[in-house]
């Protein structure tokens, strides 16, 4: 195919010798280039001295080295040899190469499908390194490839018998139980068939291939309809499931919150605890049963521009967001009991009565008898004079008071929230401070300042008053208070004109007209602002004063304040006609 060949495989030049030796290598070494094959002055690239699988140099094609035909051992070797040798390297390498093609998992087989075109195997070997070129293992070398130069004919390599093709995984029926037939799978005629296929060798590959074709025939079928059947199932399940899932998320995301309609039915008592926002509050009523959802709930309180306070409110099932949270902010739905600052106990115990549906008089009846178990704090009731234990521990606030609630727990409520304020300040160590006997009565004083303040900016002034009157050598009031607020609580009204006869001989501890010094308690329920500025009055020498409309007028002499109250008996005659 390539000529007539030179040594080595190198085509000589014509008119060259082709054993020509390089001036500068004395053993005729010719240099190898980068890919391996073998290259002088005066030949074209050649190939490997490799024919048909035999090594003309006596390396066999598993990668033994031999030394037959008397090649030297010692190290010393001819020109001729030095050549040889150095071509055995060169191939043993690329045996070696290909070796590991072979441990690599390919199953040896490179003579099938040879190309009679292509007599060293590139095509069929796929890849093979460069400047390596392989036979096929089991073409029998020619006869006449000998060494040059020997006579002795290199030993021919047996022949393999030719390799039965591999069945690939897609030729293989299935063989999973859910794809068999019910023969194969009880283990009946399949399994005797395939029996009766192995013990027959006689028989040829093309009677068992028909055979088996003919009973994969109907089963193939009948899988084929239960896998279409089967995937088809599937299909519709994840489409569905799908379709689902994707409602299921717009809903959540974008579509509007699930919500009831209309008003509702029946009655609901719901507790909403201090602190709980509008997600929370939604949440409760939803598991009550009163809105659908949550979101609808916080829809609806959004779009009123509204605050849901925490408390009791009396709904109903079934209502939407929009209808609960207008009945919550109606005084119709919420049961919120409201103790404006300065309310009197009296005052809260009829609010509690009528807001849980009992007889007048009974909260104040249990005010009275359970007084020691609501809850106050040890330093409160310290003067036995005191006319209600709880006056002054009823904190302004709104509380939630359902129908059913029991006055005692209303008023324990009202007590603890007291504690909770008051711990907030050092109550013990103003009064201390101040010069009073005992925080309750800094809570006294505080309870004065609310009744007879008409404005927050009074309180301070106001305050600055009780303890400027409260000095026992101070020559304005003699150590007197001479409030009317006094006067009105024992009497439990409100009256702004008094006479002075009447309201000086009225003999009470809680007469401050009558008696020096603070009253026994508190003749009321202080705000913070109240106690505030009774623990922080101010120091510009205030003793007087009288309200005029709705503004307090401040005077440091009794002389100025004459004028004031002067002013204030016109404007009431003339009010009074």
């Amino acid at each position: 195919m390539y000529g007539d060949q030179g040594w080595g495989g190198h085509q000589a030049v014509s008119g060259q010798d082709p054993y020509a030796q390089d001036p500068n290598d004395p053993y005729g070494q010719v240099p190898y280039p980068r890919d391996g094959y073998a290259q002088d002055g005066y030949a074209q690239d050649g190939y490997s001295p490799s024919v048909h699988g035999q090594d003309l140099y006596g390396q066999d094609p598993y990668g033994h080295q031999q030394y037959a035909h008397g090649y030297p051992q010692d190290g010393q070797a001819f020109p001729q040899q030095q050549q040889q040798s150095a071509w055995d390297q060169q191939i043993q390498q690329g045996q070696q190469a290909q070796q590991g093609y072979d441990n690599g998992g390919w199953d040896g087989s490179y003579g099938a499908g040879m190309d009679p075109n292509d007599p060293y195997g590139y095509a069929a070997q796929g890849g093979v390194q460069e400047g390596f070129p392989q036979q096929a293992a089991h073409e029998p070398p020619p006869q006449d490839a000998q060494m040059p130069g020997e006579t002795q004919q290199m030993p021919q390599v047996p022949q393999e018998a030719p390799q039965e093709p591999r069945e690939s995984p897609q030729d293989r029926p299935d063989d999973h139980p859910f794809f068999r037939t019910d023969s194969a799978a009880d283990g009946g005629d399949s399994a005797a068939d395939d029996d009766e296929d192995a013990a027959s060798e006689g028989r040829s590959k093309k009677s068992k291939k028909s055979k088996k074709s003919k009973k994969a025939e109907s089963g193939t079928k009948r899988r084929s309809g239960v896998a279409c059947l089967f995937v088809t199932v599937v299909l519709v399940g994840a489409v569905g499931g799908g379709g689902y899932f994707a409602y299921d998320f717009w809903q959540t995301r974008f579509g509007p919150a699930p919500d009831y309609a209309g008003q509702g039915t029946g009655q609901v008592e719901v507790e909403v605890p201090d602190g709980s926002g509008n997600a929370e509050i939604g949440s409760i009523l939803a598991e009550k049963g009163v809105v659908k959802s949550s979101g609808a709930f916080v829809e609806a309180v959004e779009d009123s521009g509204k605050f849901v306070q925490p408390g009791s409110y009396s709904l109903r099932k079934e209502m939407s967001g929009a209808a609960a949270v207008k009945l919550m902010l109606s005084p119709a739905g919420n049961n919120a009991l409201i103790v404006t600052e300065g309310m009197r106990d009296a005052a809260v115990y009829a609010a509690i009565d009528k807001k849980t549906g009992v007889k007048a008089g009974t909260t104040a009846g249990v005010a009275k008898k359970e007084a020691k178990n609501l809850g106050l704090p040890s330093w409160a009731n310290d003067n036995a004079k005191i006319k209600d234990p709880l006056e002054g521990f009823l904190y302004p606030s709104r509380y939630s008071v359902a129908k059913k609630a029991k006055p005692a727990d209303v008023l324990r409520k009202m007590v603890a929230e007291a504690k909770r304020n008051y711990a907030r300040q050092d109550l013990e160590g103003k009064a201390k401070e101040l010069g009073l006997k005992s925080p309750l009565q800094l809570i006294t004083v505080a309870s004065l300042v609310q009744a007879e303040g008409i404005t927050h900016s009074d309180f301070r002034k106001m305050a600055e008053v009780v303890y400027n009157r409260l000095e026992p050598g101070n020559s304005q009031t003699n150590g007197k208070l001479e409030f009317d607020s006094t006067y009105n609580y024992i009497k439990n009204q409100s009256k702004l004109d008094i006479s002075v006869s009447e309201i000086k001989g009225y003999d009470n501890p809680y007469n401050t007209y009558f008696y020096k010094g603070l009253p026994p308690g508190p003749i009321g329920n202080p705000g913070a602002d109240a106690l505030k500025a009774s623990m922080n009055p101010t120091s510009d020498g205030w003793y007087y004063f009288v309200a005029i409309g709705n503004k307090s007028q401040f005077s440091k002499t009794y002389a100025e304040h004459q004028k004031w109250v002067d002013k204030f008996n016109k404007q009431q005659r003339e009010n009074n006609g």
